[in-house]
């Protein structure tokens, strides 16, 4: 990893509002496991995967609430 780049955990962590914990515990891991990895600056192929997977979750939970709403939306107009 690059000195000059943000740590996946730390970006991520900050981008959400969420501390290292509750990222921890979203995507099975330990906080400790976590400020290890943010501290010695590397990051294992599964940490970042596991990440990239809670991300592409929060995306699609997000698109399934949109979709969900526009349905309704639709429902009511049509129902008038």
């Amino acid at each position: 990893m690059n000195e000059k780049e943000v740590h996946l955990v730390k970006k991520v962590s900050k981008d959400l509002g969420i501390t290292y914990k509750e990222l921890a515990d979203n995507i099975g891991y330990t906080e400790a496991n976590l400020k290890r990895s943010v501290s010695t600056n590397q990051l294992s192929k599964q940490l970042q995967t596991s990440i990239e997977l809670y991300l592409k979750t929060i995306k699609l939970e997000k698109e399934i609430e949109d979709t969900n709403q526009l349905k309704q939306l639709l429902n009511t107009f049509l129902n008038k």
